[in-house]
């Protein structure tokens, strides 16, 4: 199937795609709530001839979309889920509520379901009109900020029948991910104490906010003694109350440990809960835990990004009016500094970093960052790690969002529904299909994409962080 084909095929479905990003974008819903939006990508897979089983890897709001039958068996991925508290008013380029208080979609994943779906029709459609062997399973993804549904997802075995999954994520570049990211464990805490009167009384108290404060300091302490690359973080969900005069009967923080590897991150996370153990012995007050999530680091795949930068190339970019440009300008405006694009992808060279700054500045990054392997860890986390750890996995970014848009904003929520992400969405589904099709058209490139996968995993294979038991959970 020829790329012109392909970019017909999705063409003629935009308004569709378009109509499902904008719902999931209007529904906003949270990890594991995603009960609506699954619902409208559901609708719209059945719509397209896809057979769809709801509740998969034993996740309510995880469901797939399968269509052809035989080997080989490609995966594509796409979220639903939003951010709490970015609830933004869509197409104004200042802070505006559209619901106070609510989430919105602030890591452009209503555009990132939707745009794997458009690859998933434009490989069935190659699947029907050449009849030939395979199959291709559209997976959706629920709880990827703070829920790591792929975990889950992959703890169940749900992604064990593919030969390689391909996935995107919206951005401000066009450009294949080819860095790794941090696995990261995510705990609660909960302290508890005794309630006393905080001038009568305090000696007979045992205050549970001091002990997470004292974890907190404690933290603040490991920090000089973990590997650089690592990040802890957290979130003090429950105060205790609102009375100062009242000694804290409970408390709770949420905490979130990072590192390049899972074993590294499990040393972090089992630090932590000492220092905790600690804080509750300071404070004569009592302690548990609670394992919430984890996710892995990505395993990167070298042959399969190749294929993707190829096809990055082939399709043709989208063209912006002047309308465009001009609104993208003043999104642009409202960015706190200038990325440094050619400063992160230094590790490519000098001729890298020379082609992005001469190409840098344009209120829409209209050009395609220069490919070269990295490997290299990011700041961020994904769940897509735990699904490059059982097969061969890559994904790319495409510009959805204005120059410099900085992640998870108010600036990302109120692009959601501009023409310019969904150009860019239907542009990333264009690049996926063309590569799904590569990998079922070419056995010699999927072998490669593999023997390159089980030299990276290792002999052990994956082995999920999440524990057997460990249920999925919205964060309340």
């Amino acid at each position: 199937m020829s790329i012109e084909k392909i970019v017909e095929c999705i063409n003629a479905k935009a308004d569709k795609l378009f109509a499902a990003s904008d719902a999931v974008w209007e529904y906003a819903e949270t990890a594991f709530t995603e009960y609506k939006s699954m619902d409208v990508l559901c609708n719209l897979l059945e719509s397209e001839g896809f057979k769809v089983e709801k509740g998969i890897g034993d996740v309510e709001t995880a469901f797939s979309g399968t269509f052809g039958s035989g080997k080989p068996v490609i995966g594509l991925l796409g979220e639903y889920d939003s951010l709490f508290g970015l609830s933004q008013t869509a197409g104004v380029t200042h802070k505006e509520w559209y619901h106070e208080g609510c989430p919105g979609h602030g890591c452009g994943h209503n555009l990132l379901g939707v745009g794997s779906i458009a690859a998933a029709i434009a490989v069935k459609q190659y699947l029907e009109e050449t009849g030939a062997s395979g199959t291709v399973i559209y997976y959706g993804c629920p709880g990827e900020e703070g829920g790591s549904g792929k975990a889950f997802m992959a703890r169940e075995g749900v992604f064990d029948c593919l030969d390689a999954a391909i996935t995107w994520h919206p951005g401000s570049v066009n450009a294949v991910s080819n860095n790794s990211s941090l696995a990261n464990i995510q705990v609660k805490f909960k302290f508890n104490g005794v309630a006393a009167h905080a001038a009568g009384d305090p000696y007979n108290g045992r205050s549970a906010l001091d002990a997470v404060e004292l974890l907190n300091v404690g933290v603040q302490f490991l920090r000089e003694h973990i590997i650089p690359e690592a990040r802890v973080h957290y979130a003090i969900t429950n105060t205790g109350g609102l009375s100062p005069n009242v000694v804290q009967p409970v408390a709770e923080v949420l905490y979130l440990c990072r590192a390049p590897k899972n074993a590294q991150a499990q040393e972090i996370y089992e630090w932590v809960i000492d220092i905790a153990k600690g804080a509750a012995l300071m404070t004569h007050t009592t302690m548990e835990y609670e394992f919430i999530k984890a996710c892995s680091n990505v395993v990167n795949n070298t042959v399969l990004e190749y294929n993707l930068y190829k096809n990055l190339q082939a399709v043709p970019r989208p063209v912006y009016t002047e309308e465009e440009l001009k609104l993208a300008e003043e999104y642009k405006a409202t960015a706190p500094a200038e990325q440094d694009l050619a400063g992160k992808n230094k590790a490519g060279g000098a001729d890298v970093v020379k082609f992005i700054r001469e190409h840098m500045g344009q209120p829409i990054n209209d050009f395609i960052m220069p490919y070269y392997p990295s490997g290299i860890g990011q700041g961020g986390s994904t769940d897509v790690g735990d699904v490059s750890w059982v097969c061969p996995t890559a994904q790319i970014n495409t510009a959805t969002w204005a120059a410099n848009t900085p992640g998870h904003s108010w600036q990302i929520v109120s692009q959601g529904k501009s023409s310019q992400a969904k150009k860019n969405m239907l542009y990333a589904g264009e690049v996926m299909a063309a590569t799904v099709i590569d990998l079922m058209t070419d056995p010699e490139l999927l072998a490669a994409a593999k023997a390159e996968h089980k030299e990276a995993v290792g002999p052990d294979g994956y082995i999920c962080p999440i524990p057997k038991g460990v249920k999925p959970q919205p964060i309340k």
